[in-house]
């Protein structure tokens, strides 16, 4: 299997979808399993894409092409290979939630359920709760699997997840977003969680209940952290945050003023997902998601020759915004201390990084 995995990487990364194609339908010919072909080959080299990216080795427009390459490779697998005949499964819709667009662990699960015997409506990328809802209202599934892979989106998966309960559907959560052990997912209220698609699959063979009653009750009164409004204001505060605080940074560093427009835009981003993840640890009332993210962002720095401390002047500028929202004030400081604790060297500042 190791070999299939270098002869996919290899293909992959040179853009060669052909190549790719051809290997996979070798292993289908040779009698692998489609679903071996697809959790162990595919999947594994998909997770060495983002690891490469990551580390620097390859650049965002290189991820993005593995990436469809693997999509459309998975397209021609399902083409080329069917469920086993007298298998009577449930009716699965597979979505990702609104704002999610990395859909390709969705494709995969909703190709495993289907091998397994299951029927499967796909959505694909980006839902929005609206029109899932309108959707499940019209096709009546037996379970929705809701598929996110950023916790930034967590409060909109809490959405669609009390909006698919409230339709009477169990729904089934699973993605990096609800973390490795589904706490996000139990948080949420989701039926169940699993931490890929072959667990999925048996908590399908399992069965689901239906919700009762309670799932039509307003989903934030299982977050009561969240009367005190901090959440609110981080998360409708962005823009100004984000503007703030990048002014904020022009005064400190003055090298900032001869960065050029991308370089000004690339650091506006980079404040905005730091923004993002304060609002979705703020939500959840869990630290360590505020943390990690900044923890993995200074890996990503230093992969690149940046840093970690690069960030710090823009976290302190946020205590200075945010300084009478205890829980915010105490994620940054938090935040604040994990940097300093891995990184002793002097800030550089580096475009696009002076957040």
């Amino acid at each position: 299997m190791a070999g299939a995995r270098d002869e996919l990487w290899d293909a992959v990364d040179a853009r060669d979808e052909l190549t790719a194609a051809r290997g996979v339908f070798a292993l289908l010919d040779s009698g692998l399993a489609a679903e071996d072909i697809l959790l162990e080959v595919i999947a594994p080299v998909q997770r060495k894409v983002g690891a490469e990216w990551a580390a620097g080795r390859i650049t965002v427009a290189q991820e993005h092409a593995a990436t469809a390459i693997h999509e459309r490779v998975i397209a021609a697998l399902a083409h080329r290979s069917a469920p086993p005949s007298g298998l009577t499964g449930v009716t699965v819709t597979v979505a990702c939630v609104e704002g999610e667009w990395h859909a390709l662990p969705a494709r995969i699960l909703a190709e495993t359920l289907r091998l397994r015997g299951h029927t499967v409506d796909y959505l694909g990328a980006q839902v929005p709760t609206p029109h899932l809802v309108a959707h499940l209202h019209r096709t009546a599934p037996d379970v929705v699997a809701l598929s996110s892979s950023l916790p930034t989106r967590l409060p909109t998966a809490h959405a669609a997840i009390a909006a698919v309960r409230a339709t009477g559907v169990p729904v089934l959560a699973g993605g990096a977003a609800f973390a490795a052990d589904g706490r996000y997912a139990r948080l949420l209220g989701a039926d169940a969680w699993a931490a890929d698609a072959r667990e999925a699959a048996g908590v399908l063979s399992r069965g689901l209940p239906r919700p009762g009653p309670e799932a039509a009750r307003p989903a934030v009164e299982d977050l009561p952290h969240l009367d005190d409004q901090e959440y609110t204001n981080v998360s409708r505060g962005k823009r100004r945050l984000v503007r703030g605080t990048l002014a904020g940074l022009e005064q400190r560093l003055p090298e900032m003023l001869s960065y050029s427009e991308t370089q000004r835009e690339r650091t506006a981003e980079d404040l905005a997902h730091i923004v993002d993840f304060l609002a979705a640890a703020l939500y959840t009332d869990d630290s360590t998601l505020f943390t990690g993210f900044l923890d993995w962002t200074g890996d990503i720095l230093e992969a690149r020759g940046v840093p970690a401390r690069v960030l710090l002047p823009g976290l302190d500028l946020l205590r200075q915004e945010l300084k009478d929202f205890p829980r915010t004030l105490d994620l940054l400081t938090q935040g604040v201390d994990v940097l300093r604790a891995r990184d002793p060297r002097p800030t550089i500042p580096g475009p696009g990084t002076a957040a």
